[in-house]
């Protein structure tokens, strides 16, 4: 969910790396598929009684995501599992994010990446709004970092470039995402990435003036209110990077103030585990400057991918599907979320209308969420 909240501190450290495969060259049996131009909107006729609640996968500001199954289908069927971010309309309108939320449903419909989670349906009832998410069993890259402290340059790299695809596919589109982070980064069951949570995306043909994004991941320019535009993609993806290498953020203060003024003073230091091509790409990416910034120059995306950190990538086996990943997630039984961290179950008091259908109730803020 969108937070300008600080996240927790860097973790302890530690030298430990998830368990890789043998090969990052060869095939997996299944292709995660190709990506395709804008699409069209779904049109499904899906209700909140068509679904029965299974288990909390997060939490946010106003609303969670959760496990939902379809009531027709059987509990052995994987395909009947759906991850449902419901958003409770008062929370939205007095935290004034209804137009953050009507602008993630509307990118939501129209984007299609193997890379990006894909939205099945929208709907809405008196008391939240509905989004209908593929259910991405192998669960946040969050996790997996924090266990293992930090990872290799050969586990990032794989991530990393999945990423890179994502986003250039983004701003080929005219949508900035503006909001990466290891939290908003999902593993499939293929063991490729999926970023998720569009709360932040906006269709941007110039710039844009918004303060929004976790402080730790914001471009100098977001802070400076300056007008920004895709070139913060790539100063987040710089931050990114250097998490994972390192398994913290560089610029990190339990004070959002204190990130903004490290952040704007540009001292980046490097831990000794971070080689000097790696060093050098991640300094590319957080360029204060914007007309400087790698991604941001009249090469784009295919500056970033030309960087000699990425040689070796095969980019377009990469996106057919074809490389095998570095961490392959455990898959249980259907419906099994032993990849996501537990939450309480949603109380009928903090989610009015989640338990039975809404059916019979005055919509009164219906106006203010025509599309879904």
């Amino acid at each position: 969910m969108p937070s300008l909240a600080s996240r927790s501190g860097p973790p302890a450290a530690s030298s430990s790396d998830p368990k890789t495969s043998s090969s990052s060259t060869e095939k997996v049996a299944k292709s995660v598929g190709s990506a395709s131009p804008l699409r069209s909107s779904p049109n499904r006729p899906y209700a909140l009684s068509d679904f029965e609640v299974v288990e909390t996968l997060g939490t946010g500001t106003f609303g969670r995501v959760l496990l939902v199954r379809l009531k027709d289908r059987d509990v052995a069927d994987r395909s009947a599992y759906f991850a449902l971010k419901v958003l409770a309309k008062t929370d939205v309108i007095k935290l004034k994010q209804v137009s953050h939320i009507n602008s993630e449903r509307c990118i939501l419909t129209k984007v299609d990446h193997p890379f990006l989670v894909n939205m099945i349906a929208s709907f809405q009832d008196s008391k939240n709004c509905y989004m209908l998410m593929e259910y991405v069993v192998g669960g946040e890259i969050f996790s997996y970092l924090r266990r293992a402290g930090h990872f290799s340059a050969d586990v990032a790299r794989f991530y990393i470039s999945t990423i890179v695809l994502a986003i250039e596919y983004l701003h080929s589109n005219k949508v900035v995402y503006r909001d990466l982070k290891p939290e908003n980064l999902l593993i499939d069951s293929n063991g490729y990435t999926k970023i998720t949570d569009f709360g932040f995306a906006k269709e941007v043909e110039d710039r844009t003036w918004t303060l929004c994004g976790t402080p730790e991941y914001l471009a100098p320019e977001i802070i400076q209110c300056s007008g920004h535009g895709s070139a913060v993609d790539w100063w987040s993806l710089g931050i990114l990077l250097f998490e994972m290498l390192a398994g913290y953020p560089p610029f990190y203060d339990p004070n959002p103030i204190l990130i903004y003024e490290k952040i704007l003073a540009g001292n980046l230091v490097f831990p000794e585990e971070i080689d000097p091509l790696s060093r050098d790409l991640i300094s590319s990416l957080l360029t204060a400057d914007r007309s400087r910034r790698l991604g941001n120059l009249r090469g784009g995306a295919n500056d970033v991918k030309n960087h000699p950190w990425f040689h070796g990538v095969d980019w377009k086996a990469l996106q057919e599907g074809r490389i095998l990943p570095p961490i392959v997630p455990y898959l249980g039984r259907p419906g099994d979320t032993s990849n996501f961290s537990k939450y309480e179950p949603a109380r009928p008091s903090a989610m009015p209308g989640l338990y039975g259908a809404d059916s019979g109730h005055h919509d009164l803020y219906a106006d203010l969420f025509p599309d879904f």
